[in-house]
């Protein structure tokens, strides 16, 4: 047996765990109809063979019609879920693992305008920011209801053969409940400690005597708000040891921190830029005093610090979620001694950004998660070994090469540039950012793994592909910035790729119009104030950069904020005229009869890519498919067979930024699945 403090078993109750790792409740948002159909299943089954101990589905997946998911749950109150549970646990118990299930009601954290328009029910009046609606205070009928409600939720699930069920306690009713800054009721529900806690314990009574003693009993919880007012630390080990000593459950799951703003629930699970593993000393300091089976996870994304919170005995049970994510394989990597090839989460947080934007959890930089009907984690060899070109090393065409030579192509791979990367190397120049290069590092790693041929500092023309007698050729060129965009003076401005690599001087007075909505035009900003200018962006949109998405956004509030930068919406920068050695920005409205001036001294223009696509449409008449792509096969997995030039020479291919301007993850999919089928 191996000594590696991960890779040892772990009794919980009568439940025997093969490792130390899990993945924590969480909602990938792939259900369908509210049930775990075929696409939930495949994501789940997927980490459980690569080897995690325990997975855990669907966090807050809804016990009751009154708590509506705000985007895409499961529904633990329908009787029709629990065949679609039992195919589920049937299929991850045969792969090894365990698995268990997050029932909750969200309580305040909803809207009533979802589900069944019912109205939303909280301990109080108070409405929670993030969402938005003001609950009624909850009665004394509606609180019998739900504690039933979580009682027939759990038995569902038992019957689908879960091993256990957690309960979420925070942020959500139970925390609603026992935190005093959320419960304003009087009688036995409200006021002192034992109080507030009284709901979550008539809550777990409940489950209890229905799913009997050979079933996993959990709670997620909240042991220090981070709240002036809120449950405090001292209140917060109360809790614990009340919830210890009440013998319903089988272990803690411990936060620190509050969700019910942006801000707050970045800190309990911290993006790229943050510190890792912030919350594991205090999972730690509770696991020492309860002597109590203790689960933890935030952001802990490495082997590593896993390994450093099983061997130091802060945690029992160490969650790695947004870490399987990106590579499901993880155990599997660790006991294979092949820790080198696990692909690195890098914190960007895409995946759950986009839930919160109503949208399904993707990995920025694995485009097989959450699409594992269609496209592999691990890849099958070619079953004819081809030559394949590919011309850029950015994420597009890394992932192209990488791909097509660990299925045993032979790859070579030209750039222009000295070092690897593309737009990746450029947003990594930002310190929040510097984790994104890992994308790069990594697939630079199994390229040379798998015997990619590197041309640095080369200029690809068609002549040099075609001396390579390709069978295939891949243009992942990407793009350049575009900043044509104003009716007059499109040679006064600078892009925001200018300011970042710094080839550019930052100004004193700097206008940044920014339609493209990304990180470049928050990180240009930043760079700017950073040096001492006054900034303003502005954007015709009504809110500025959508795509960075919420949580992402708020390290760069908190910076920008500070910096006095100024942010303009509904407003488009729409001409720029030379006075002097000053700027005037000439501004408009998409709204109409609106026209302002800016007096500046830069203007710094953040408008995507154009794509830089001259070698393409050199090697396009020279190509047996012109470059045509066969959407039906790309769709459907198979190669392309498109021929419409019998004299062409090879297989072309355009991806990523060379085609239109997307983000990482697009340009990563489109090299995936391209390449996995040649």
């Amino acid at each position: 047996m191996s000594n590696d403090p991960l890779l040892q078993p772990y009794q919980l109750k009568h439940l025997t765990l093969r490792n130390r790792i899990i993945v924590t409740s969480h909602e990938p948002a792939y259900p369908e109809d509210g049930m775990p159909k075929e696409r939930y299943r495949a994501y789940t089954v997927e980490r459980a063979r690569g080897g995690v101990a325990l997975t855990m589905t669907a966090g807050s997946a809804a016990v009751s019609r009154d708590s509506p998911p705000v985007f895409n749950n499961l529904l633990a109150y329908k009787d029709e879920i629990v065949p679609w549970i039992k195919e589920m646990t049937d299929a991850v118990h045969e792969a090894g693992a365990a698995i268990m299930i997050q029932l909750t009601h969200l309580g305040r954290r909803t809207r009533w305008d979802k589900g069944d328009w019912l109205p939303v029910v909280a301990p109080s009046h108070h409405r929670e920011a993030s969402h938005r609606a003001f609950p009624k205070k909850i009665e004394d009928w509606d609180i019998e209801r739900i504690v039933k409600e979580f009682a027939d939720a759990a038995e569902r699930m038992k019957a689908g053969g879960m091993d256990g069920v957690e309960l979420e306690a925070y942020g959500h009713l139970l925390d609603q409940f026992t935190s005093p800054l959320t419960n304003e009721l009087d009688g036995p529900y409200g006021g002192s400690l034992d109080n507030r806690m009284r709901f979550c314990f008539d809550v777990l009574k409940a489950i209890r005597a229905r799913v009997g003693e050979d079933f996993i009993l959990g709670v997620r919880y909240t042991a220090d708000e981070c709240l002036p007012g809120g449950t405090e630390k001292a209140e917060g080990f109360e809790i614990s040891r009340r919830l210890k000593d009440s013998g319903l459950i089988d272990y803690l799951n411990v936060i620190r921190g509050h969700i019910d703003t942006d801000a707050g629930l970045t800190d309990v699970i911290p993006i790229q830029g943050m510190a890792n593993s912030p919350h594991l000393d205090f999972a730690g300091e509770i696991r020492a005093a309860m002597n109590f089976p203790t689960f933890h996870a935030a952001k802990i994304p490495d082997v590593a610090t896993a390994r450093h919170a099983i061997a130091s005995g802060k945690v029992d049970m160490v969650g790695m979620t947004r870490a399987h994510m990106t590579d499901p394989y993880i155990v599997r990597k660790i006991m294979e001694k092949r820790e080198e090839d696990i692909r690195p989460c890098v914190g960007a947080n895409y995946c759950l950004d986009r839930i919160y934007q109503g949208g399904a959890a993707f990995c920025i930089h694995n485009a097989a998660t959450g699409r594992e009907l269609t496209m592999p984690h691990v890849l099958e060899k070619a079953p004819v070994r081809k030559k394949v070109v590919v011309v850029g090393a950015g994420p597009a065409g890394l992932e192209a090469a990488r791909v097509a030579a660990e299925r045993g192509h032979e790859v070579v791979v030209f750039e222009l540039a000295n070092n690897p990367g593309g737009q990746i190397r450029l947003t990594a120049r930002s310190e929040r950012r510097r984790e994104m290069i890992s994308i790069i590092d990594w697939r630079m790693s199994q390229c040379e793994k798998y015997g990619v041929t590197f041309h640095f500092n080369t200029w690809a023309d068609a002549e040099t592909v075609e001396r390579e007698n390709p069978d295939v050729v891949i243009v992942a060129t990407g793009g350049m910035p575009h900043t044509e965009v104003l009716s007059n003076g499109n040679d006064l401005v600078v892009s925001a790729w200018d300011i970042i690599s710094g080839d550019v001087k930052a100004g004193t007075n700097v206008l940044i119009f920014d339609d493209a909505g990304d990180h470049a035009g928050l990180q240009a900003a930043e760079f700017l104030a950073s040096s001492g200018a006054k900034v303003e962006i502005m954007t015709p949109d009504r809110s500025f950069a959508p795509e960075v998405m919420a949580m992402n956004l708020v390290p760069y509030m908190r910076s920008l904020q500070k910096l006095d930068v100024t942010f303009t919406v509904t407003y488009r920068l729409e001409a720029v005229e030379k006075v002097g050695n000053r700027l005037i920005a000439h501004i408009g409205s998409d709204y109409g009869g609106v026209t302002k001036q800016r007096t500046v001294d830069q203007v710094v223009i953040n408008h995507g890519t154009i794509p830089i696509d001259d070698l393409y449409f050199e090697l396009k008449p020279l190509s047996r498919n012109l470059g045509e792509i066969s959407h039906a096969q790309l769709l459907a997995g198979e190669p392309q067979s498109v021929i419409r030039n019998t004299d062409g020479k090879f297989q072309l291919f355009r991806i990523g930024d060379a085609v239109a301007a997307r983000n990482t993850h697009a340009a990563i999919y489109d090299g995936l699945r391209i390449a996995k089928d040649i």
